[in-house]
């Protein structure tokens, strides 16, 4: 089961990783990945290892970004993979089939590939800019969302689409009346004033609207 909100880590002005996870988890994010970039994998590994241990905690679940090694060693539920990382098929066979892989796209055309790669689910973006990611992509906004999603329901595509990219609480009701599955989000919660206000707020925005098109 693919949650409708990802929490995306990133380093805080006053802390580490883990105390943005920490936090985040507090605030009821049951879907982090860890998303550790200019670090030596030794570094990523502890900290995969004690993000594991805070997600176990808080019955939640574990993504690392880019490093299957490191989401083996670290018992982690799934892993994300970029377009420039190793294909997913080949980073499969290091974890095992039971973890679950995810695939950035920015295009329709990525998201066949990462369909055909066998990906479990996509994230789709940058919804806008965002300075937590260099080399950003193309930006799709609310309009491109819809033309990539029109295309992904007229080719019969059946996969969790997460949007990605600068997105902010009040952005959500209008991006999942494009048809994805969910929402990723970074510094919404990281400098979030009240976390759990804040985590409450973004699961109301998902639910409803999820309530809507059923």
């Amino acid at each position: 089961m693919i949650d409708k909100l990802h929490y995306i880590s990133q380093q805080p002005s006053n802390g580490t990783h883990l105390t943005a996870i920490k936090a985040a988890l507090s605030a009821g994010c049951k879907w982090i990945q860890l998303r550790v970039k200019d670090q030596p994998e030794s570094t990523i590994l502890e900290y995969a290892l004690e993000a594991q241990t805070l997600c176990a905690k808080y019955g939640a679940k574990l993504i690392v970004n880019d490093h299957p090694e490191i989401a083996l060693k670290a018992g982690a539920y799934g892993l994300h993979l970029g377009l420039q990382d190793m294909p997913i098929a080949e980073a499969r066979q290091i974890p095992g089939s039971q973890i679950v892989i995810g695939g950035t796209a920015n295009t329709f055309e990525h998201i066949e590939q990462r369909v055909a790669e066998g990906a479990d689910y996509i994230g789709l973006g940058p919804y806008r800019f965002t300075k937590t990611k260099q080399k950003l992509s193309p930006i799709l906004g609310l309009e491109g969302y819809r033309e990539i999603l029109e295309k992904v329901r007229s080719a019969g595509i059946n996969i969790p689409i997460i949007a990605i990219g600068g997105i902010e609480p009040d952005d959500i009701a209008a991006i999942m009346q494009t048809g994805v599955h969910g929402v990723a989000v970074s510094g919404a919660i990281t400098y979030a004033v009240d976390a759990t206000q804040t985590t409450q707020y973004i699961y109301q925005q998902l639910n409803t609207t999820a309530l809507k098109e059923a």
